[in-house]
């Protein structure tokens, strides 16, 4: 059975709490084959980002749209690749409830449009 210690707050500890060992926690870390990858990825490349801060190096002036516009796409592309895309029979109860809610405010709009036209008919025959 292991061997249990009550620890109590004190000011300052004794002598007998001194010479016991002191216990460390280490952090466990669970990986996954998946995200590891791109996790290490974006890790190395943020490291290089920031050595690259370091140094100071900027992009000669004419060169900095076309390092931007490929910043833009690699992370773009990144984004891309975590989307989570539906399959076919979700997409169609999709574009379904799309067809749905617009029937339904196209029939909402139609009966607002005839009962103002024919109150204003009203207001003005008079």
């Amino acid at each position: 059975m292991a061997k249990v210690t009550k620890i109590k707050a004190k000011e300052s500890p004794s002598k007998k709490e001194t010479d016991e060992p002191t216990i460390t926690r280490k952090k466990v870390v669970i990986k996954d084959k998946k995200t590891s990858k791109a996790k290490r990825k974006d890790r190395e490349l943020a490291e290089k980002k920031v050595t690259a801060e370091k140094s100071g190096k900027k992009p000669f002036i004419l060169i900095r749209p076309f390092v931007y516009l490929g910043r833009y796409i690699r992370d773009s592309w990144r984004e891309l690749r975590q989307v989570r895309w539906p399959n076919r029979k979700a997409t169609w109860k999709m574009v379904i409830a799309v067809l749905v809610y617009t029937a339904i405010f196209v029939v909402f709009i139609s009966l607002l449009d005839i009962f103002f036209t024919w109150l204003s008919n009203l207001i003005l025959n008079k």
